[in-house]
């Protein structure tokens, strides 16, 4: 019997940099368990260029990623999580199923100011966090009652 594969969104709101990384991240983490999408509401261009480096400096390939909105999501999602506060959760459309989410909120890289070195750093701070957060969600055991996996999530945002 083969184990269930997770749908999973990360938002943000112009889905550059943080959204990214963590859909990345979840990808090489999750080892197929997980199927990891990212979106913005407010969608970008083009992704971060500190993003594109340092993902690349993790052995990350980016090949393909881009920003998209909300509507490019059509599958259903079994979690959705925001890491940033200016995206609501409350919003999912319908088509998205009724997933589990949670906020984990982490500093927006793109409005750090100062020198390239200080703002570099802010990426791999994003980054850090990110991965920590995924690698806890990853190891959670999916199997428990709703109510204590939803106080999981959300502890993990904390």
């Amino acid at each position: 019997m083969s184990e269930k594969t997770y749908n999973v969104l990360f938002l943000c709101t112009r889905n550059t940099a943080r959204s990214i990384m963590a859909e990345a991240i979840l990808n090489r983490l999750g080892q197929g368990r997980f199927i990891a999408f990212s979106a913005g509401s407010k969608p970008a261009d083009a992704i971060h260029p500190y993003t594109t480096d340092l993902m690349k400096l993790m052995n990350y390939t980016l090949e393909g990623a881009k920003p998209k909105g909300l509507d490019a999501i059509t599958e259903e999602m079994d979690f959705v999580f925001s890491v940033c506060d200016e995206t609501s959760l409350d919003d999912c459309p319908a088509t998205w199923g009724l997933p589990m989410t949670a906020n984990w909120a982490v500093p927006d890289p793109v409005n750090v100011t100062g020198t390239e070195a200080e703002r570099r750093l802010a990426f791999s701070e994003a980054y850090r966090m990110l991965n920590n957060r995924i690698d806890i969600f990853v190891n959670l055991p999916l199997s428990l009652d709703k109510e204590k996996l939803q106080t999981q999530l959300d502890h993990i945002g904390n």
